[in-house]
């Protein structure tokens, strides 16, 4: 479910240069080689960067850095190379200002970057489907290093992606889906002042 969705919101196509963003040890980012012309992987675990790049690596079509996604996205010297961008199950995780810089950086230096899939992100508005048993802990839902990351809404993510110049379409995953119940997707792209 998770790849086709991927493949399908991205239209993954031959020529497409990927970059997975936060790709952990790169087994995702491994079931879509099949579908682009190449793709690079980040991740702020050097052992996990370690793992993808024994598994998975195929230099030079496809390859695994060890960075954080948003100091990566400011640095990288070729952005235009890209044309697809993935961020799945992780984007909770960046604090805000990396949520924020990630966005605008991706924006504002990669070019022919048309559409990024941001996936599995906890929506704030359905908490109390997750924590149902118990009560969040103060300032839980607005902390990157919790169990589940930051919970925004829908609004606060269009918000967000707005300022930095995107678009936000929502979905969510069909409702057999294991957190269909308190996730949802997002599919951002540029807006029409900025296209």
């Amino acid at each position: 479910w998770i790849v086709g969705e991927i493949k399908r919101q991205l239209t993954l196509a031959p020529e497409d240069v990927v970059l997975d963003l936060a790709c952990g040890n790169g087994a995702l980012s491994h079931r879509l080689v099949d579908t682009c012309k190449a793709l690079v992987g980040v991740d702020i675990s050097e052992y996990l960067i370690e793992v993808a790049n024994t598994h998975f690596a195929e230099a030079p079509r496809v390859t695994f850095t060890a960075a954080g996604a948003a100091q990566y996205l400011a640095a990288v010297p070729d952005p235009q190379r890209f044309t697809k961008v993935l961020c799945y199950g992780s984007f909770a995780y960046f604090s805000e200002d990396d949520a924020h810089t990630a966005l605008r950086a991706l924006y504002e230096r990669f070019a022919n970057v048309r559409s990024v899939f941001i996936g599995n992100l906890p929506d704030r508005d359905r908490a109390a489907a997750f924590y149902a048993a118990r009560e969040p802990e103060p300032g839980e839902l607005d902390d990157p290093r919790a169990q589940i990351g930051i919970w925004r809404t829908r609004e606060a993510f269009a918000k967000m992606a707005a300022d930095a110049g995107w678009h936000a379409q929502f979905s969510t995953m069909p409702g057999g889906f294991f957190s269909v119940h308190y996730r949802y997707d997002v599919l951002l792209h540029r807006s029409a002042q900025g296209a």
